[in-house]
C-alpha cells in the first residue's frame, strides 16, 4: 500500500489517506479524544441447545472446524495465556491448512515465538491477516518483510476488547485453551496439568464469537465451577493431548533480573515513587514484566514494610513478587488479567484476595470505566522513548516487528503517574532518541522516564517536578538524556523502509497512531573498475 496524501496526527506522525480509507479509521487525535463517546455494542450469532441428549464433545480439531462450518476468509481468535508454551494456535492452524482453507485472519490477544511454525501458512495464503497486541519471532519478520497479504493491525489489550465489543472486529470461531473443562464447556484456568492462572483475554472472545470451541487436555466432571468462561457461551468441547507447557510461561522479559544496571534503575524508580503524593496508604500500582520493573516491585515492598504502608490494589499481569506482597499482607487485593510465572498461578488458586477479571474490565477504553483508570502508578518498559516522551514497544531499532503493545497504552493513559524504565542504550542503540521508530504510546500519557544515566520528568507534569526539587536523584531533561546517548555511540542512522505499509498501530480508541512500513531490501553495491 503506497500513501501519497497524508494526514498529520496528534503525535506528529504522517498517516497516508490511503490507509485511513482502507481501514475506515481516523488519525489519532489525543489520548482522551473519545471520552464520553456513545456507541452500540455488537452481538454474536447464537445457536440454542435445548435437547439435553445432544453432546458438545467433538473427537478432534478437524471435527470442531467442520461443525463450526469453517470456510475461506473467516476470522479465528486465540488467547496467549500460555505465552511461549502455547500449542493451540499451531494445532488449529495446522488443521485449517490441511483442509485447504485460505484467507484466514488471526485475531489473537498476542502471538509469540511459539507460533513460528505458522509462518509458512502466511506465505501460502492460508493466513492473510493478523490482528494482535503484538507479534514476536518469525511472524514479526514475515510481516516486516512484506509477506502478509493484508495490513497487520496491532492493538493494545484494551483496544482489542474495544474492537470486538464494538463490532469493528467480528470473530467467526474462537478457540480457547482451557486447563480444565467439563463436557458442557465450563472452563477454568487452573486445576489440570496445564494451569495458566486466568483466562482474562479469552473472555471477550467467548462472549462475542459466533462459535466457541473449548480446547482442553483435562476433562473434569460437570459442573466445573466457578468457571472463568461459562458453558452458556460454548458450542463445542475438544479434548487433546496437550494445550500448552506452563513451564514456558515465564520466559524472556518475565523473569527477575540480576543485572546491576537494571537494579539501579529499579532503586531510582522506588525512590521516585515514594516521594510522590500518590504514595500513601491504599495506593494502587501496576508494573510490567521487564527485569527492572519486577525489581522495582521488590524494592518498593521493602519500603512499604518499613513504613507500614499498604497497597490497596495491585493490577494487571501478575508476577511472584506481587503475590509475595499479598501473602505478607502488604497488598489488600490483587486483580489479575495474566499470570507471568508459576508463583502467580499458584497464588490465584490459594489466596482469596487474588481475583480474576476480564480484559474488558481491565482496560477497555469504551467501557463505563476500566480498572486502569484507578491506577496511581504504573511502571513500564520501552524499546525507545523520544524527546516528546512518545514510546515505542513494538518495532525494534532495526525496523523489525518484535514486541507487543500489551497494556502499555492502556495503563499509561489511566495512571496518575506513568513511569517508563529504559536503559540509555539497548546494546549500542540509543533507547532515548529524537524520534522513535514507531509510536505506540503517546507522550502525553508518559510522566517520567528513568534511565541508568538520569531521570527526566515530562514538562507537562510541573507538579511532579515541584515535589522532586529536593529529592536526591539524577534529574535532567529528556533532551540531555538523548544527547548523552548520542555522545556515547553517535547519532543513529534512520532505519531504511520501503514505501509499502505492512501494518498499522492503533491507539486504544481505534484511531491510527502510526503505521509500520516494510523493511527496505538490502542492496549490495559493486564497484566496477
Amino acid at each position: 500500500m503506497r500513501g501519497i496524501y497524508k494526514m498529520i496526527n496528534a503525535v506528529g506522525r504522517e498517516i497516508p489517506e490511503e490507509v485511513l480509507k482502507a481501514t475506515g479509521k481516523e488519525a489519532f487525535k489525543g489520548a482522551y479524544a473519545y471520552d464520553n463517546y456513545e456507541y452500540t455494542k455488537a452481538a454474536p450469532k447464537a445457536h440454542t441447545m435445548m435437547d439435553p441428549k445432544r453432546s458438545k464433545i467433538v473427537e478432534n480439531i478437524h471435527e470442531a472446524l467442520v461443525k463450526c462450518e469453517i470456510k475461506d476468509g473467516m476470522t479465528i481468535s486465540f488467547h496467549h495465556h500460555f505465552r511461549e508454551g502455547d500449542y493451540v494456535v499451531n494445532m488449529v492452524m495446522d488443521e485449517i491448512h490441511k483442509m485447504g482453507i485460505k484467507g484466514i485472519t488471526i485475531c489473537a490477544s498476542s502471538l509469540g515465538k511459539a507460533n513460528d511454525p505458522i509462518v509458512p501458512y502466511i506465505e501460502d495464503g492460508t493466513i492473510t491477516g493478523i490482528q494482535s497486541s503484538g507479534v514476536r519471532g518469525k511472524i514479526g519478520e514475515a510481516i516486516s518483510t512484506g509477506r502478509l497479504k493484508n495490513l497487520a493491525i496491532m492493538r493494545s489489550h484494551g483496544g482489542r476488547v474495544r474492537a470486538i465489543e464494538s463490532g469493528e472486529v467480528h470473530i467467526d470461531i474462537a478457540f480457547i485453551g482451557a486447563p480444565t473443562c467439563d463436557e458442557y464447556g465450563n472452563m477454568r484456568a487452573n486445576g489440570g496439568k496445564s494451569d495458566c492462572g486466568v483466562l482474562s483475554y479469552a473472555m471477550v472472545d467467548a462472549q462475542y464469537a459466533d462459535k466457541v470451541v473449548a480446547v482442553t487436555d483435562c476433562l473434569v466432571p460437570f459442573p466445573n465451577i466457578p468457571a472463568s468462561i461459562s458453558m452458556v457461551d460454548v458450542d463445542y468441547v475438544c479434548v487433546v493431548d496437550e494445550i500448552g507447557n506452563p513451564a514456558k510461561i515465564a520466559t524472556g522479559a518475565a523473569k527477575p533480573t540480576t543485572d546491576v544496571r537494571k537494579i539501579m534503575m529499579a532503586d531510582y524508580c522506588t525512590k521516585f515513587v515514594v516521594n510522590t503524593p500518590y504514595f500513601k496508604e491504599g495506593f494502587s500500582y501496576q508494573t510490567g514484566v521487564g527485569g527492572a520493573s519486577i525489581a522495582s516491585t521488590i524494592s518498593l515492598g521493602k519500603i512499604m514494610e518499613e513504613r507500614g504502608i499498604h497497597m490497596g490494589l495491585g493490577l494487571g499481569g501478575i508476577t511472584t513478587p506481587m503475590c509475595e506482597l499479598l501473602a505478607k499482607g502488604l497488598v489488600n487485593k490483587l486483580v489479575d488479567t495474566q499470570d507471568f510465572d508459576q508463583g502467580a498461578i499458584e497464588s490465584i488458586k490459594t489466596n482469596p484476595n487474588h481475583f480474576e477479571i476480564s480484559a474488558s474490565e481491565y482496560a477497555n477504553p469504551f467501557n463505563k470505566g476500566a480498572y486502569v483508570n484507578k491506577l496511581d502508578f504504573v511502571i513500564l518498559a520501552s524499546l525507545e522513548v523520544d524527546v516528546n516522551f512518545n514510546c515505542n514497544v513494538v518495532v525494534g531499532s532495526d525496523g523489525m516487528i518484535t514486541g507487543a503493545q500489551g497494556g502499555h497504552p492502556d495503563t499509561a493513559a489511566g495512571a496518575k503517574c506513568t513511569i517508563v524504565i529504559a536503559p540509555l542504550l539497548q546494546g549500542r542503540i540509543p533507547a532515548i532518541c529524537t524520534n522513535v521508530t514507531t509510536v505506540t504510546t503517546p507522550g502525553e500519557s508518559v510522566d517520567v522516564v528513568i534511565t541508568d544515566y538520569g531521570i527526566a520528568i515530562n514538562p507537562r507534569r510541573q507538579d511532579l517536578i515541584e515535589c522532586m526539587k529536593d529529592v536526591d536523584l539524577p534529574f535532567c531533561t529528556i533532551e540531555e538524556l538523548r544527547d548523552k546517548a548520542y555522545a556515547m555511540v553517535g547519532t543513529p542512522d534512520p532505519v531504511q523502509f520501503d514505501d509499502r505499509i505492512v501494518g498499522v498501530i492503533e491507539a486504544r480508541d481505534g484511531t491510527i497512531i502510526d503505521v509500520v512500513r516494510k523493511i527496505k531490501d538490502y542492496e549490495f553495491t559493486t564497484d566496477v573498475e
